[in-house]
């Protein structure tokens, strides 16, 4: 199959794509930083290409949505954590510009060329947050950045229950507690708490964490399933039910108007 993997030049995006090039399939790596994924591409074995693509800047995922022609399967899978309160190139806040309004403009870009899934790679955060529909990009809200995050991501899982709505086949995946370097821009008591601890146990390593996403991509679950290891944590990926707020279907299409505002992206008729 032919499957694209956003920031699968690092930690877990990397370790999927490696295992899926491994396993036959043919990877597009699509990231923002070119020469770290040439390195990462030339350690891997199989069929891997590298493509630019920056979440933060629509005109760039309009541009690299133009360059594909068709794709199996999409993997949502780059992201950041722990940014002090910055901007994208289109002004909307960095987690929710990057972890979620970029992937629903890319996958929507994309609708009528997947033949197959989206995964989206989501976090046990989105169950300690709450979505503010009125202030997604915090211009009336006093900041916080791990509030950010999470509700970043309960953002995704609200869109992938759109997708399935939409009778498109879309799988949530959590990585867990995975050592990575998703805080490398992390400000504040974050890289602290990632060089004295998180670098070491309880995490796991990236190839763990990338169990869920792999899985995800050949799986006969039903659609909308949502895979996590065990406390969202640690483990072998298991089916896990999302919380109500996750299933939220007014949300979600109150969600999913507001990012069309925003993006200028809908999912094709």
């Amino acid at each position: 199959m032919e499957i694209i993997v956003t920031g699968g030049n690092s930690g877990v995006g990397e370790a999927t794509a490696a295992a899926l090039a491994a396993d036959g399939h043919s990877v597009v790596i699509a990231c923002r930083t070119i020469p770290k994924a040439e390195r990462a591409a030339a350690a891997m074995s199989g069929d891997v290409a590298v493509a630019h693509l920056d979440l933060a800047d629509l005109s760039s995922v309009r541009k690299f949505a133009d360059s594909v022609k068709s794709v199996d399967v999409l993997i949502n899978n780059a992201g950041v954590l722990g940014l002090p309160l910055t901007r994208t190139a289109d002004g909307f806040e960095s987690h929710m510009g990057i972890n979620y309004l970029g992937h629903f403009a890319l996958t929507c870009l994309l609708g009528d060329r997947i033949r197959n899934r989206v995964i989206s790679v989501v976090s046990a955060a989105y169950a300690m947050s709450h979505l503010h529909i009125d202030d997604l990009n915090w211009h009336h809200r006093t900041y916080s950045k791990w509030a950010a995050y999470g509700e970043s991501k309960l953002a995704v899982m609200l869109f992938n229950h759109s997708l399935v709505r939409r009778s498109v086949r879309a799988y949530m995946t959590d990585p867990g507690a995975t050592n990575t370097d998703i805080t490398r821009d992390a400000t504040g008591v974050v890289p602290w708490i990632r060089d004295h601890t998180f670098r070491g146990w309880p995490a796991h390593g990236a190839q763990a964490g990338a169990r869920a996403s792999i899985q995800a991509v050949t799986t006969e679950l039903p659609n909308g399933t949502y895979l996590a290891p065990r406390f969202s944590q640690w483990g072998k990926p298991k089916v896990t039910t999302p919380r109500k707020k996750a299933r939220d279907a007014a949300m979600a299409r109150r969600l999913w108007d507001v990012s069309v505002e925003l993006t200028g992206c809908d999912w094709p008729v």
